[in-house]
């Protein structure tokens, strides 16, 4: 698909502008937007999908580990670490259903297994957000495949999840870790609705919806900011004293804040749901705390590498969804089409095919396996809208 670049950047700067007169906060002042082009003026060929492929093929090639899971980054450290392994298993997913391609298959079940083996024979974690992670894949995976050891898998850590949910700790909430009863976290209560209501997609089990009504409600009364709809790290107690870190404010959180809400109004109808959904993807895209010149921002590489992925898969559910207004809808679009864009023509190291924790720059040591996954989650996303004619 042709593009005239700077057209373009002159039509997302104003889309995303507009943005600014529906924020009342001052933090979300909106911010200059950058030409992510390196060629001027001419028109270039965006070949998402071939890079989508060039990318997962690199991927599996530099990172792959033993048992089929996959090693902490690509100079060397193989240590394996359990949820960016179960957000490698997303990605392979993406890989399949965008390419009908078999191959991916043992590679999927290759690592659901895998993980299990290099976590001590067991897929219990002490960590409740790295079920919760290997959860959904799981459940995509399922969805995708119908294959029932996904679903088995998913069903076991659902069970251990909501043993981590207490009403005499801050009112309710699912622990960020088994053995930190007072600390709760949005990494460990967005994306648990997320699975209850992938469940519940599933089975249409009414426990499931009752389930993914009282997380979303705890979090939205605790955890996010009533104003922008951006959603704050934490709440924990010591010493008797409770803090709610709203310092912490993380892509991931409100990305998986959006697909929540967004499962939420499709499950019941409920506008509110919809319109949460909206606020806190119309704040993200133009808060400093998350963007710098329209560009979401580096998060660093270790755990933060893979925020800005997460993000991407729960808006481009967003850019998805048929009863978005047509002004949001574009201003979605153009978001994330610019990031897509910043990502591919300055933030890939060819032909190796690794990506950087800043997307408006090239990696120059080595990648994360968080940080390569966010990349390959951007390219993936755009080839998903390009293919569904979704992108300009």
């Amino acid at each position: 698909m042709k593009k005239n670049l700077l057209i373009r950047h002159s039509l997302i700067l104003a889309v995303i502008l507009g943005l600014g007169l529906t924020v009342t906060s001052c933090e979300d002042d909106p911010v200059p937007l950058r030409d992510p082009s390196t060629s001027g003026g001419t028109e270039f060929d965006y070949t998402w999908a071939a890079t989508a492929d060039s990318l997962q093929t690199a991927t599996y090639n530099s990172y792959l580990g033993s048992n089929g899971t996959f090693v902490q980054d690509n100079g060397g450290n193989s240590n394996f670490n359990y949820w960016p392994n179960a957000h490698m298993l997303d990605v392979l997913v993406d890989g399949y259903l965008r390419t009908n391609n078999e191959n991916y298959l043992p590679k999927m079940k290759a690592l659901l297994q895998g993980i299990k083996v290099k976590n001590g024979n067991t897929y219990n974690n002490v960590f409740n957000d790295d079920m919760i992670w290997l959860a959904n894949s799981s459940l995509r995976a399922f969805v995708a495949t119908n294959d029932q050891e996904y679903k088995d898998v998913a069903d076991y850590l659902w069970g251990r999840i909501k043993l981590s949910w207490s009403d005499d700790v801050f009112g309710g909430g699912i622990t960020w870790k088994q053995d930190t009863p007072k600390q709760k976290n949005a990494v460990s209560n967005a994306p648990a609705a997320i699975v209850a209501l992938r469940l519940y997609e599933i089975s249409h089990n009414a426990d499931d919806l009752v389930w993914a009504k009282k997380i979303y409600a705890w979090q939205k009364g605790n955890l996010v900011d009533p104003v922008t709809g951006l959603v704050w790290d934490n709440i924990s107690e010591t010493n008797g004293v409770v803090t709610t870190n709203k310092d912490w404010i993380f892509t991931y959180n409100v990305g998986t804040w959006i697909g929540a809400g967004l499962r939420l109004y499709k499950a019941t109808g409920d506008q509110s749901y919809l319109n949460d959904a909206l606020k806190s993807a119309k704040s993200s895209m133009t808060s400093p705390k998350l963007t710098s010149e329209g560009l979401l921002k580096d998060e660093g590489q270790g755990d933060g590498g893979l925020f800005k992925g997460i993000y991407v898969r729960y808006f481009t559910e967003l850019i998805e969804l048929s009863t978005v207004n047509s002004p949001d809808h574009e201003s979605f679009v153009k978001f994330l089409e610019f990031n897509a864009q910043t990502l591919y023509n300055d933030g890939i190291v060819r032909p190796a095919m690794f990506c950087g924790s800043n997307w408006s720059k090239a990696p120059t040591g080595s990648t994360d396996l968080t940080t390569q996954l966010s990349g390959v989650m951007l390219i993936e996303a755009a080839a998903k809208l390009d293919k569904a004619n979704l992108l300009d």
